[in-house]
């Protein structure tokens, strides 16, 4: 597994392929190993665990990667009112898609299409040198909006405790009671500058002190999610958002435990992840039907409308090449497809062939919409 993992990106570099993030050579290569076709592999207990890990590994740097310190206010009003028109056009799409039979479960697609891939639309602005301009703070401030709010929808309607949507909503609220007071705790621990200089010089040591915190963070609130009976991705993304919202003074890029991080969740458990997706896409069943491969265009169609269009009000603050720029990197998305299909299949809410369907058609808009952004963004 690790060494698909491992060969996947290696051989799209070396090899005179068209170039494409390492999230969909990883897929590529967990179907080429699984049991459609090589059948090297199979969907173990120990897959299952090393799986799960890069999952929430996964979205531990998600919210690690949220932007709390953006200068410009208007961002989070107008990423906000794009968001919530976003939520309005996937849940139509959805209740299309569920009234023609193409896929059920409605509101789950429709938190699905609302989602951003937030990893790769960052990595695309960074290459393009567009992370500190105002336009790359906004397409930032709305992928950070739309991963909070639809980890927090999915979290709070598919719950796989599968307690009722109104104790669902009181264990929420007092779980995120309970976070707000852990991070009160760290805030007044951070205020210990004989605390700060302990941390600071265990840091450059063997002890790793800094990476030690931030896990037992992350399995802390991770396992207190869990036991309010919420998805473990909750917590591992408020784990994130929480080191990212504490690091007032960038103490932990300036001292390169972002870096570290980064390494442990995209050198070893986050590829096992999608790669034991990949050896999990059920691509039989996605051809088996009409129904189902006709999901797969149309899934990318709904990425690009649902989170596409919105993005157009955006042309009040920047260029209309930018907000159509804008558009199509909001309209990537893949990594929260893969987790919340598979979180669907798990409940029961979705089918096999439908998951497929809708993680290929993110696998297209990662392979095609952020080529077509980048080249907008460049002079006309």
């Amino acid at each position: 597994m690790l060494g698909a993992a491992t060969a996947a990106p290696l051989l799209v570099d070396l090899l005179p392929l068209p170039k494409v993030p390492p999230i969909v050579s990883e897929i590529v290569a967990g179907i080429l190993i699984g049991p459609v076709v090589l059948d090297l592999v199979d969907d173990t207990a120990p897959l299952a665990v090393f799986s799960s890990i890069g999952l929430v590994f996964l979205f531990f740097l998600a919210g690690l990667e949220i932007a709390f310190d953006a200068r410009d206010d208007r961002h989070l009003a107008l990423v906000g009112v794009a968001f919530l028109i976003s939520l309005a056009l996937a849940l139509v799409v959805a209740l299309l898609f569920d009234a023609v039979e193409l896929v059920g479960a409605p509101l789950l697609v429709a938190i699905i299409l609302a989602a951003t891939s937030f990893g790769i639309v960052v990595a695309v602005l960074k290459d393009a040198g567009q992370t500190g301009t105002p336009f790359g703070q906004l397409v930032i401030a709305g992928a950070s909006i739309a991963d909070f709010a639809t980890v927090i929808l999915l979290s709070l309607f598919f719950s796989s405790s599968g307690a009722s949507f109104e104790t669902t909503l009181v264990l929420l609220l007092l779980f995120l009671g309970v976070v707000a007071v852990v991070g009160l705790v760290l805030a007044g621990a951070r205020g210990s500058e004989q605390l700060k200089a302990t941390v600071a010089r265990l840091h450059r040591t063997s002890a790793q002190i800094s990476v030690r915190i931030a896990f037992l963070l992350l399995v802390l609130l991770v396992y207190m999610s869990e036991e309010f009976g919420l998805e473990v991705v909750l917590g591992a993304f408020l784990a994130g958002a929480m080191v990212s919202l504490l690091d007032r003074e960038h103490v932990v890029r300036d001292t390169g435990l972002t870096e570290k991080l980064e390494g442990i969740g995209f050198g070893v458990f986050i590829p096992i992840f999608f790669v034991a997706s990949g050896v999990r896409l059920d691509l039989d069943a996605l051809f088996s039907s009409f129904d189902t491969i006709v999901l797969v265009p149309l899934t990318v169609i709904a990425l690009l409308v649902v989170r596409g269009v919105p993005a157009l009000i955006y042309g009040r603050f920047v260029p209309r090449r930018q907000a159509l720029s804008a558009g199509l990197l909001q309209a990537t998305s893949l990594s929260f497809v893969v987790a919340a299909t598979q979180i669907g299949v798990e409940i029961g809410e979705l089918e096999p062939a439908a998951a497929a369907g809708l993680v290929t058609g993110g696998v297209i808009s990662v392979l095609i919409f952020p080529a077509l952004a980048l080249r907008l963004l460049r002079p006309a």
